[in-house]
């Protein structure tokens, strides 16, 4: 079966609704994840343990308590009872933070004085799980497979999960045949994140308003020079922080009802 009778058969399926159909949390996407959210929680494990161990510190960060507060304040906002949230600060310079599936969050110290404070931090943590909430991981591995052909999907279903690379979680597919397909669902995914971030940080009591503000700090902090959007797999920043713009009105009455509201919290770096 080639690409395009493969990627018409995955459609169909998704419209009629058979196994493997869902929706997204928030924003009520319809999607097609062929696989099992269990399956994703090991891998999620396993390349946590893994990059752990590879950036393990002696020293602990001394930001670890403010993070891991704002953290397990956004695991329990996102209802995920059954997930075993564990949260790693990284001693780097390095301007990043991910989450992977089972709740194992990583943030970098160098995203920290962009976050600035309680909310800028909880920007990016929401950002993170909201990925995970959504299983943007097993979608695209699902989109992937339907690149690669049928065959592939039925080897990543029945494969010693074991063998499964790590990377499929921590990487964006950017090969330049795949500005078609995978890039522009990439985007869509980082910008799903960003609205259930969004609802997410809002419900845990942060006040919303410092989510734009934050991709627009970001967007001056950045380090060296970005690729074009249509050739990235993340919209851009100022993109990022008119979309959020957009979504306020919402998450502003969310944040109202919160239980605990802290506003934009305490300084982070002092």
């Amino acid at each position: 079966m080639d690409r395009r009778n493969w990627l018409t058969l995955a459609g169909s399926m998704a419209v009629c609704g058979c196994w493997g159909c869902r929706t997204a949390p928030i924003t009520g996407r319809k999607q097609f994840i062929w696989g099992d959210e269990a399956n994703e929680v090991v891998m999620g494990k396993q390349a946590f343990s893994q990059v752990t161990s590879e950036i393990a510190d002696p020293t602990p960060s001394q930001y670890e308590g403010i993070v891991r507060e704002v953290g397990y304040r956004i695991a329990n906002a996102s209802g995920k009872t059954d997930y075993e949230w564990e949260i790693k600060v990284v001693r780097s310079e390095e301007q990043n933070a991910f989450c992977l599936p089972g709740g194992k969050i990583v943030v970098y110290e160098g995203i920290l004085p962009v976050c600035q404070n309680e909310a800028g931090l909880a920007v990016v943590m929401s950002h993170e799980v909201g990925h995970v909430l959504a299983r943007h991981g097993g979608e695209r591995m699902t989109q992937q497979s339907a690149v690669n052909g049928a065959q592939q999907v039925v080897g990543l279903i029945t494969r010693n999960q074991e063998k499964v690379k790590q990377e499929l979680w921590m990487k964006a597919y950017g090969a330049a045949s795949q500005y078609g397909l995978i890039l522009p669902y990439s985007r869509k995914h980082e910008l799903e994140a960003d609205h259930i971030g969004l609802m997410l940080m809002s419900q845990a009591g942060y006040d919303p308003a410092e989510a734009p503000k934050f991709w627009t700090r970001f967007s001056s902090a950045g380090k060296g020079a970005k690729p074009a959007e249509f050739a990235s797999t993340h919209p851009s920043d100022e993109r990022r922080a008119s979309e959020l713009e957009k979504l306020l009105p919402s998450a502003i009455t969310t944040y109202r009802q919160a239980a605990n509201p802290i506003g934009i919290g305490r300084n982070i770096m002092g």
